[in-house]
C-alpha cells in the first residue's frame, strides 16, 4: 500500500518538506521513495505540487497522511470518499464558568434600562421591601 507523506528537508530550525509517495512500511527519511510529487514550505506557505500525479495515485488507492490532506485541500484538490479526514482538535471545557475569573459582572437589564449600575440598584432593592412593608400596615 502507497502513502502520501511528507519527508522533511532543509537545514536545522527551517524545515521544507518534500511531498512524496512511499510504500506505507518504509521510513520517510530512509526509505525508497517511489515518486516526488511536491514541496512544501511552512514559514512561508508556499506549495509547490504535481496535481495530476497525485490524483492518479490517489486513484489507485494511496492513502495521504492528515498532513497531507490540509494542505491537498488548502489548494483546491478534492479528496476520494474514502479518504480518512480529521478535524481539528475539540476539547471539552469542564466548568466554562471558571475559565475566565476576572468577568465583568453581568448587569440586570432593568438597572441598564434605567441607566444605574449594579451598585446603585443593589443598594435600592433593600430599601423597597421596607417600604412596601410600612404600606401594608393600617395607620394609625
Amino acid at each position: 500500500m502507497l502513502a502520501i507523506r511528507l519527508q522533511r528537508q532543509g537545514k536545522t530550525h527551517y524545515a521544507t518538506y518534500r511531498v512524496i509517495v512511499q510504500d506505507v512500511l518504509r521510513h520517510p527519511s530512509s526509505g525508497k521513495v517511489v515518486a516526488y510529487v511536491g514541496s512544501y514550505n511552512p514559514h512561508t506557505k508556499q506549495v509547490q505540487l504535481d496535481k495530476e500525479a497525485i490524483e492518479n495515485y490517489l486513484s489507485h488507492g494511496a492513502q495521504p497522511t492528515d498532513r497531507v490532506v490540509r494542505i491537498l485541500t488548502g489548494e483546491g484538490m478534492t479528496m476520494p470518499k474514502w479518504v480518512k479526514t480529521v478535524r481539528g482538535k475539540q476539547r471539552n471545557i469542564r466548568n466554562p464558568e471558571k475559565l475566565r475569573r476576572n468577568q465583568p459582572k453581568e448587569e440586570p437589564v432593568e438597572a441598564q434600562a434605567e441607566g444605574t449600575t449594579a451598585s446603585d440598584s443593589s443598594a435600592a432593592e433593600p430599601s423597597e421591601p421596607a417600604e412596601t412593608a410600612e404600606q401594608d400596615q393600617p395607620a394609625e
